[in-house]
């Protein structure tokens, strides 16, 4: 009982027993607790009070005593006692009692805290309470499980948990069993259980165990899900993909900093993009067959629109654009079905690895039709390279050896779908991504490599070679790293080439949600209706981040490169690697700072207006002297360790520092990550340009480019992560937020 409601919880039947213990208690919460405690232990219950703590209890531990004293239902009771108050030194017991003390903490307190309880100091706190206890049960100390000291009498209790070993004890000193057997036991009992790969000491390794109904069969229908559900929500300049540090302006991706991202592969990056979580060895491999079968556009609608629109004088992102426009959901549906129908038969033939080399394929079951439609009449050029490519590199797929299996003629498509189910297989079952993502993946590497082949010109594109390289070669041999490399500098790239292009590229993933190019691909995604996922077509995703980046977002290490021409037109540079150059950095920067800072004064006086310096003063981080932008510093230390050096690079740092001596700036400014971009690009190009093997339009261009092949793999992150979290049309401004400009 309790005046002014019920005790018992929400279904007092699971929770309250007849038996033969009462129960007392200053909590309402905590008698019922207590009454579901001696339940699993075997002990039901008579009369439950739940005495509150007033300052005034009116049916306190004397009273309750007394009704004990005189209930032939009672054998024994249970008292749960606070701070604060003398009833219970009142209270004349004589049937055994175990009584659970808290609440030793409040003694440090100045004040009265919770339930009116005591103050520090007063001799009613939780320690005093203890000793009027065992002093009325002839004890001389608490009982836990590992001292459990009680007598015929009672016990007392610190800890709820130890009400029911307590209870029995004392009951069996008198003489008395439990009133029925035990429904459970007070250990800890864990439903779910993961020790994410780490050998723990059997004593704290504690076994998962079957819920109780009906969360068990709620259990077990989760485990049957494949793969994770997201919940929606409006994630208007929100993400769960990506987020930038406010106080480093270093961001991440799914947990990544991009600090991490640039010491990985493009391959690896694209998995942490697709799959939440950077690609493993063989993963990457069957990415790089994936990317390599489709990067080279040859005969394909998609060439012909990129080359019209690259001679229509167009930037790098539009022409990226006109070729992912026509790579629509009809084009991209067959290999999202087999996906489809290839997870479905795994799951249901009990696969936990999709590289498992020991699996019987016979087990995996598909219906006809679906393999009907993987297989064609006749080999497909496309998908016998690709399978040839898994095989040159080793790369294990189980279900590419159930198609193998079929006979016939697996279509590319069908090729495809395999490996992209191999990739995400493992994520899948460990809830990582969706099965929206999985089913998706095809789709993502198929138009991966259209943006990366329609940055190529489309001479670079023929029936067998793409920038140079044999089909068999590209697909067998090449990564997704060479290849991007190989397309973006026009040549094979060396290794300090790969290694600088790698850094630069994984840098540029995401700068957070709040970036132009990922409010694009955010807004393109909220348009289509993610609620009704099929709805959202990816490549009209990717349109939206293309349109949203440009000269200032994207192309301004394209204009970096033009600024660094410019300084260096008459300088006699042979070798930009190398430290022995004999130019006077500082000079040439202190010439075009003293220049800069008159055309500034001649700006102010005449109201024209100043150009801005590309690559520089972007993060900003107020009140220090030096600006720095830690993805740059990033980039130098990780050059000056392989022993690598840029006079470019080194000149944007002279250049700051001048800037700020001829008093233009009040601070050093950062030299951001587009002068990475301009930087290392113009170095790996320096040669080539003086030879007039390349002209300083297509050097441009590169710059751009770089930043594109990026940002695309961090905007495909954004485009995933909206369409599993998202809401419609929620990257909409709210009225009252938008403002009209006379």
């Amino acid at each position: 009982m309790r005046i002014g409601g019920a005790l018992g919880g929400d279904n007092p039947g699971d929770t309250l027993k007849r038996g033969s213990i009462a129960i007392l208690s200053n909590s309402g919460g905590f008698t019922t607790t207590i009454a579901q405690y001696l339940r699993m232990a075997g002990w039901g219950t008579t009369t439950l009070v739940s005495s509150g703590k007033d300052v005034y209890i009116h049916y306190a531990a004397p009273e309750f005593a007394f009704a004990l004293a005189n209930d032939s239902r009672s054998k024994a009771a249970v008292l749960y006692a606070e701070p604060g108050g003398y009833y219970e030194l009142d209270a004349d017991f004589t049937k055994p009692v175990v009584a659970c003390v808290v609440g030793r903490w409040k003694a440090k307190l100045t004040r009265a805290v919770g339930h009116a309880g005591a103050m520090a100091g007063g001799d009613d706190d939780a320690e005093a309470k203890e000793r009027w206890f065992m002093e009325k049960f002839g004890v001389e100390g608490l009982y836990t499980p590992d001292n459990p000291v009680f007598s015929a009498r009672g016990a007392v209790v610190t800890n709820i948990a130890h009400i029911p070993a307590a209870l029995t004890a004392v009951m069996r000193a008198n003489a008395t069993l439990p009133d029925f057997e035990p429904e459970g036991s007070m250990d800890l009992k864990p439903w779910f259980g993961s020790n994410m790969g780490v050998a723990l000491p059997e004593a704290i390794d504690l076994p998962v165990v079957d819920a109780i109904e009906p969360y068990r069969g709620q259990i077990r229908g989760l485990d049957r899900q494949l793969g994770t559900v997201f919940p929606r929500q409006s994630l208007k300049d929100a993400s769960g993909a990506s987020q930038m540090d406010p106080k480093t302006q270093v961001s991440s991706l799914h947990g990544v900093s991009m600090l991490q991202a640039a010491q990985k592969p493009l391959e690896a990056n694209l998995g942490l993009a697709l799959l939440r979580e950077p690609a493993g060895a063989n993963d990457q491999a069957l990415i790089d067959v994936a990317i390599a079968a489709h990067v080279n556009l040859h005969g394909s609608a998609m060439l012909v629109a990129a080359e019209a629109a690259r001679e229509a004088g167009n930037a790098p992102n539009a022409v990226l654009a006109a070729a992912v426009g026509i790579v629509g959901p009809r084009l991209l549906a067959p290999a999202q079905r087999f996906a489809n129908g290839l997870v479905d038969a795994l799951a249901a033939a009990g696969v936990r690895d999709a590289t498992d080399e020991a699996f019987a394929v016979e087990r995996i079951e598909l219906g006809t039709d679906l393999t009907t439609d993987m297989l064609g009449d006749a080999p497909d050029p496309l998908a016998t390279a690709m399978i040839r490519g898994v095989e040159a590199r080793r790369a294990r797929s189980l279900p590419l050896r159930w198609l193998l299996a079929q006979g016939g003629y697996p279509r590319a498509d069908a090729v495809l779908a395999a490996i992209a189910t191999t990739i995400g297989w493992g994520p899948l079952g460990r809830k990582r991504i969706s099965r929206l993502s999985i089913q998706t993946l095809p789709s993502w590497l198929r138009l991966m490599a259209t943006m990366l082949g329609a940055s190529v010109a489309a001479s670079a594109h023929e029936a067998d070679t793409f920038c140079g390289i044999g089909r068999d070669t590209l697909i067998a041999e090449c990564t997704l790293t060479e290849i991007a490399a190989t397309a973006l500098l026009g040549r094979r790239a060396s290794a300090d080439d790969l290694f600088a292009f790698r850094t630069l590229t994984g840098l540029l993933l995401t700068n957070g949600p709040g970036a132009i190019s990922a409010q694009g691909a955010k807004g393109a995604v909220s348009a289509d209706g993610p609620e009704t996922p099929a709805r959202v077509q990816l490549n009209k995703a990717l349109l939206g981040f293309l349109s949203h980046t440009g000269f200032a977002h994207g192309g301004n290490g394209f204009e970096g490169v033009a600024f660094l021409l410019e300084q260096f037109a008459d300088a006699e540079l042979a070798d930009p690697a190398d430290p022995a150059h004999g130019l006077d950095l500082p000079a040439m920067a202190q010439r075009f700072a003293t220049a800069y800072r008159a055309e500034k004064q001649r700006s102010k006086e005449t109201g024209a207006p100043l150009r801005n310096i590309p690559c520089v003063n972007h993060p900003v981080f107020k009140d220090k002297p030096v600006n720095t932008d830690p993805r740059e510093r990033f980039v130098r230390e990780q050059l000056a360790a392989r022993g690598q050096y840029n006079v470019f690079h080194d000149f944007y740092l002279a250049l700051v520092q001048a800037l700020h001596d001829e008093g233009v700036t009040r601070n050093v400014f950062c030299v951001n990550v587009d002068a990475l971009i301009a930087t290392l690009l113009l170095k790996l190009t320096w040669k080539s340009l003086r030879a007039g093997e390349i002209g300083t339009a297509e050097l441009e261009n590169a710059a751009f480019t770089a930043f594109l092949y990026g940002r695309m793999i961090g905007c495909a992150a954004e485009i995933d992560d909206h369409m599993n979290r998202g809401r419609n049309m929620d990257t909409r401004t709210p009225q009252s937020q938008v403002r009209f400009v006379a």
